[in-house]
């Protein structure tokens, strides 16, 4: 199936201007001002309406999080429309406090039903454990031998649901990581969640200024959940080029929400632009604990916040300004080559913007999964809840 996009006013994410695409095959064939009739494709005129590369949500929880106030307190796994209709066309799944009832077998294996359901997916081994459960025994195996696994994560430091890894302990994780990802031409790196804990940072500062390791081995997330922290990554940031992911979760008054903490980045002398990313925790619990341990809210993160945060910064940003941090910086990262910009020879993800800045259509990978705000694909139990109340089939058991 051949697709001729006409007339889209292209961010790629820098600005081309208006243009013709060609799409066949899942990826971009040819773009240009105008391109000839070609036989056999459909032609859809986009009137001027503007389209990016689709985003790259770097953190969710596709098996579902939580589990942190009992069994009932999972999070259901993630739906594959809950990604599309949010603009998302690649997902990286993780698990989190939880790596006894969830495994990495199971999070693989959603990992890959999300790709027959037309997405892009890569995920992670581990959790916030260590040392890291594993699939095959060893991270490095992990990551050299299991196709959708990139590196580890999300390795919990500075936070009370943590395993307490030693300054050691979090060092060889990276180690072996890092030559993983030399190996296999993977992202290979840690990517670490942090909590409201003193330490903070120090053991990955220590790292970086203590060892041979890389800083872009480190990639620590939530850092906008606390200023003490955020003002600690963007200076690490900084300083060794330290790569930083912030959440599109709601802030409390010690925090900064995402468009505050990507403004506030963005507007600090000397800070790497192309290392900054955000992340929706989408299907993550949100747990607020008082000071005896004991839970006394819960939430759980949404896909659509990944969206909400670029609308949000777009009164006070150009559009080529702020789009990298939802798609180009966190293919680079993680070192996807045919996504995050449209160009000849990328994939064919895609999202077309309405007029209010809304999600209008959705294409991943040549496929369309939304058309004017509808989801044309469901994942496969999606379809089964849609369908009306009927008699048991034959031969069932009533």
């Amino acid at each position: 199936m051949l697709t001729l996009l006409r007339n889209a006013q292209v961010f790629a994410p820098g600005p081309r201007g208006r243009c013709d695409l060609l799409i066949g095959g899942g990826q971009i064939l040819a773009i240009d001002a105008t391109l000839p009739a070609v036989a056999l494709a459909e032609e859809i005129d986009l009137r001027g309406a503007r389209l990016i590369p689709g985003l790259i949500d770097g953190h969710v929880h596709v098996t579902g999080g939580g589990g942190e106030s009992g069994f009932a307190s999972r999070v259901p796994p993630i739906a594959l429309s809950e990604l599309t209709r949010a603009g998302i066309t690649t997902v990286i799944g993780l698990l989190g406090t939880d790596g006894t009832t969830r495994t990495i077998a199971d999070l693989v294996a959603r990992t890959l039903g999300l790709r027959e359901e037309g997405l892009s997916a890569w995920c992670y081994t581990g959790s916030y454990q260590c040392p890291p459960h594993t699939l095959t025994g060893s991270v490095r195996g992990d990551i050299v031998f299991v196709d959708p696994i990139l590196g580890v994560g999300e390795l919990a430091i500075s936070d009370h649901r943590s395993s307490q890894p030693s300054f050691e302990e979090l060092v060889r994780v990276a180690a072996d990581c890092h030559v993983a990802g030399l190996t296999s031409g993977k992202a290979g790196h840690v990517h670490l969640h942090l909590g409201d804990g003193t330490r903070g940072l120090d053991l990955v500062r220590r790292a970086i200024v203590e060892t041979e390791l890389p800083a872009r081995v480190f990639q620590p997330t939530h850092v906008n959940r606390n200023r003490r922290l955020f003002e600690e990554s963007v200076a690490l940031a900084i300083a060794h080029g330290l790569p930083i992911d912030v959440t599109a979760f709601p802030a409390d008054d010690d925090g900064y929400d995402a468009p505050t903490a990507i403004a506030r980045c963005l507007a600090a002398p000397g800070f790497p632009a192309q290392r900054l990313t955000c992340s929706s925790d989408g299907a993550g619990c949100l747990p607020v604990f008082d000071r005896d341990g004991v839970l006394v809210e819960m939430d759980i993160g949404r896909p659509a916040t990944l969206h909400g945060a670029l609308v949000a910064l777009l009164p006070d940003f150009a559009l080529e300004r702020v789009l990298p941090v939802f798609t180009a910086n966190v293919a680079q990262q993680l070192r996807l080559g045919r996504k995050g910009r449209i160009e000849v020879g990328a994939d064919a993800d895609l999202v077309v913007l309405a007029a209010d800045h809304g999600i209008d259509s959705v294409m991943a990978r040549g496929r369309w999964m939304v058309r004017a705000g509808q989801p044309m694909m469901l994942g496969m139990f999606e379809r089964s809840s849609t369908r009306p109340p009927s008699s048991s089939p034959a031969g069932a058991i009533s």
